[in-house]
């Protein structure tokens, strides 16, 4: 089988150039595993940090290493001990992608209904993401939260869910890219010297954003830390600004303001039979042509530099993603 490998620490300054396709044996699954071949594999920024060794333990590279971190596609074997059908469509996370086949533990995917759409299911982690995110904003409807990087997938996943629940979503983007509005957001602001003003005038009347769902920090994050309500928080789940944000203790202590980090709920530990109802609820949400994932572009496996490349370039423009079969 082919497969995206690398043999040592890779970085966006060497252009991740220690990334190469290989033919490789393909797997034999053991007890309590499934063999899946790939059908679609998303790229998503943690494979940037995945391949640079910026994750902890237990998700850092052991070299030679198959990149790519999530995915989707169907069970063709079964380990001893496994009650999954061949030919069930599942998700998987933090296994290797990037390649045609890969060996999961079967507790650890997501099985999907066998209709799913393929780009929605080879990211559902970014559903999952988004689902948390505006649970954890602890947001009512009628109030207003903020998202930084608005253009992106997580963001705009955010956006939709905070229409259904009847949540006011401010997006903020570097420039439109997309109908954000279509989507359920209340307004669309541009970075720019009118940002800060144009918002505090939605804002006016208001008593503030209850929530900021930040992916950017610098100096976007502090202002509109400053511009929370009463007991209003911000969830940070990313950093694309390099700066650091400012903030004086009382622009926290004055408002009973929470600043939280965000860490994918299944990172460290596999899905729970308990987390079985609220997994399928993110998929009854998100598999109608009304939930709205913003497609980049498909690649073939051989394709994968202009892949990266592009989501290097334009992040902004939708998901890309590797894909390999469709048979269902």
């Amino acid at each position: 089988m082919q497969a995206v490998m690398f043999d040592s620490v890779t970085t966006l300054a060497d252009g991740y150039g220690a990334l190469e396709l290989r033919e490789v044996k393909r797997p034999v699954p053991g007890p309590g595993e499934v063999l899946v071949q790939l059908a679609r594999a998303s790229i998503n920024p943690g494979d940037f940090l995945f391949v640079s060794e910026l994750y902890p333990e237990p998700r850092k590279p052991a070299y030679p290493q198959i990149a790519g971190t999530h995915g989707a596609g169907y069970v063709v074997e079964c380990g001893d001990g496994v009650a999954i059908a061949p030919g069930t469509l599942v998700y998987f996370g933090y296994y290797p992608a990037w390649t045609e086949y890969s060996l999961v533990r079967a507790a650890d995917v997501v099985v999907l209904p066998s209709d799913y759409p393929l780009e929605k299911a080879a990211q559902f982690l970014n559903q999952i993401t988004a689902w948390d995110l505006l649970d954890r904003a602890n947001v009512q409807p009628g109030q207003f939260i903020a998202l930084t990087g608005g253009n992106s997938t997580v963001a705009t996943m955010v956006t939709q869910f905070a229409r259904q629940r009847g949540v006011r979503s401010i997006s903020i983007v570097r420039k439109p890219q997309q109908d954000l509005r279509a989507l359920g957001a209340d307004a669309v602001l541009e970075h720019g010297d009118a940002l800060l003003p144009n918002l505090d005038a939605l804002l006016r009347g208001s008593d503030g954003l209850h929530a900021v769902i930040d992916c950017v920090g610098g100096s976007l994050l502090s202002a509109l830390v400053q511009r929370l309500a009463l007991g209003g928080r911000a969830i940070i789940y990313g950093g694309y600004d390099t700066a650091k944000f400012e903030l004086h203790n009382f622009d926290v202590l004055m408002r009973d303001v929470t600043i939280q980090a965000y860490i994918y709920r299944f990172f460290f530990e596999a899905p729970a039979a308990s987390d079985r109802p609220l997994l399928q609820q993110i998929i009854d949400a998100t598999a109608g042509d009304d939930f709205v994932v913003p497609l980049g572009s498909l690649h073939a496996l051989a394709d994968f530099r202009t892949a990266l490349d592009a989501t290097l370039a334009t992040p902004e423009r939708g998901k890309r993603f590797l894909t390999f079969s469709d048979a269902r």
